[in-house]
């Protein structure tokens, strides 16, 4: 028939929408009821273990630092000291795990996957763990400053709380800013170690200082090698932590410094307790992990280094504790 094409009209199909996302909530991808709720191991995993030495290490050298001032074992005021280190550092995590989810940071992560990214778990559930373990760790502290009558440790607990929180937190996590080194330093090695030290010997002596210097280099080579493995998916999602900062070779020296300096610290040490030289076999464990940061093919590696780098940590300070009350 006239005016009649035999041709069938090609219409178009439907605009693809530019992607976008609120940082403020989980990506989600696929269809959701395809996710099978997180089991226990998941949980137990995002309280991410390999990081938990972090937390013990200064316990076990500001005790030990205690002890040479006060030749007392004050075994009741370390245990407290020790749950509220622990129960801070999974704090931290589970938080992290909620805040990094919900801006969709974790949404491509190279390492284990993350309740709250993985959407294994819900963010509001992610948070309140999170909450519970610093509820812990308050009154644990709180115990702790009844006991030795230090009031003003409750400002401390407070801030350390606060800088927990706001490593990925709020509006302005300064952990996306490229300052985690330096609270990992401040809160995790000196103030972790010398307020251990400070409130079974309300003293800090020298001992005390080098050991929280050490703990704190050793808990920032943790995060370095973290943020290593990560540096693509950060840059990508806009976190900007030291490492996307200054790049993948200048993290690697820094790596390799911070791992270091602690034995040359320890060194330092054995020149008055003579024990601290067998420190140095801790390097067994510390040199294949820089060995692995310098040469990793696969950003999977890196969890291994930082494995090793944690227990680096926990064998260090028992070395350095033998050292000083040994």
């Amino acid at each position: 028939m006239a005016g009649t094409s035999s041709k069938k009209r090609k219409h178009p199909g439907p605009k693809k929408q530019p992607s976008r996302g609120n940082p403020q909530k989980a990506r989600q991808s696929g269809d959701p009821r395809a996710v099978e709720p997180a089991t226990a191991r998941d949980w137990i995993g995002a309280a991410r273990l390999r990081t938990l030495p972090l937390a013990v290490s200064p316990v076990i050298v500001g005790t030990a630092a205690a002890i040479l001032v006060v030749d007392v074992f004050h075994w009741v005021i370390a245990l407290f000291c020790l749950i509220v280190s622990v129960s801070l550092q999974i704090g931290v995590n589970y938080a992290n795990d909620y805040s990094d989810g919900i801006r969709g940071t974790d949404d491509h992560r190279v390492g284990p996957a993350r309740l709250t990214a993985s959407r294994k778990a819900k963010p509001r559930a992610v948070l309140t763990v999170a909450l519970v373990f610093f509820a812990i760790a308050a009154i644990a502290g709180l115990a702790i400053t009844i006991r030795t009558q230090q009031w003003w440790f409750l400002a401390v607990g407070a801030a350390c709380i606060h800088a927990a929180w706001f490593y990925t937190g709020g509006k302005r996590p300064y952990g996306y800013y490229g300052l985690g080194e330096l609270f990992v330093f401040v809160f995790f090695g000196l103030v972790a170690t010398l307020g251990t030290t400070w409130v079974q010997a309300f003293a800090l002596p020298q001992e005390a200082w080098c050991g929280a210097v050490a703990i704190g280099l050793l808990a920032c080579a943790v995060l370095l090698a973290n943020n290593l493995r990560d540096i693509d998916q950060d840059r990508a999602s806009g976190k900007r932590t030291l490492t996307t900062l200054i790049g993948r070779t200048a993290t690697r020296w820094l790596f390799t410094i911070f791992v270091l300096a602690p034995f040359v610290i320890a060194a330092y040490l054995a020149l008055f307790y003579p024990i601290a030289w067998l420190s140095l076999l801790v390097l067994l464990a510390a040199l294949p992990a820089i060995l692995i940061v310098w040469t990793y093919r696969d950003p999977r590696e890196l969890v291994v280094a930082l494995g090793l780098t944690s227990l680096t940590s926990l064998a260090y300070a028992a070395f350095l504790a033998w050292a000083l009350i040994g």
